[in-house]
């Protein structure tokens, strides 16, 4: 019974991220990654303080079973290249970056994976991702919140989405 409740708990929590990731102007879909259902939501904004550069943010998010460092670096690795690969325009790094929310939901959370996820914004050439680690048994959303040295232009950014898509999807909590 438990397991059964953490996936509805999950599902709810993606549908209420879906919900607000439409609100805000992202394009969301369902995708298909080896049989294991996928949300991904994916914006583009351009601004003149970002050194005249279009950042494109994908938001993607799956429920899983558990949640352990190394599924949360992994699902990150594999955001990031997606967002890569699909992002359109010009090749990263020339006026165009990436910035990726790689979002795993689970009723039962590693507190290493919720410490990883919460550490550091994560980066690549022109490429930075903010993992997030929800844990649905304890109505808990982990990930960085903070300014860092690289990418430091873009961080009120990331803050403003982090919380706007997945603080706040807990009720009654």
């Amino acid at each position: 019974m438990h397991e059964q409740q953490g996936h509805t708990a999950s599902q709810a929590y993606l549908a209420s991220v879906e919900s607000r990731l439409q609100a805000d102007g992202c394009g969301t879909q369902w995708e298909d990654w080896s049989g294991v259902p996928v949300l991904v939501g994916r914006r583009a904004d351009f601004k003149m303080r970002w050194m005249a550069t279009r950042l494109h943010l994908f938001a993607v998010a799956t429920a899983v079973p558990e949640i352990t460092v190394p599924a949360i670096e992994t699902f990150t690795d594999q955001v990031i290249q997606y967002a890569k690969r699909t992002k359109g325009g010009l090749p990263v790094g020339l006026q165009t970056g990436v910035a990726a929310f790689p979002l795993m939901v689970s009723d039962r959370v590693d507190p290493a994976a919720m410490a990883w996820a919460e550490a550091q914004q994560r980066l690549k050439f022109a490429c930075m991702a903010r993992p997030v680690v929800v844990d649905t048994t304890h109505g808990y959303v982990g990930m960085y919140r903070g300014k860092p040295a690289l990418g430091r232009v873009y961080a009120s950014y990331f803050i403003e989405k982090g919380a706007l898509y997945f603080d706040g999807n807990f009720q009654g909590r």
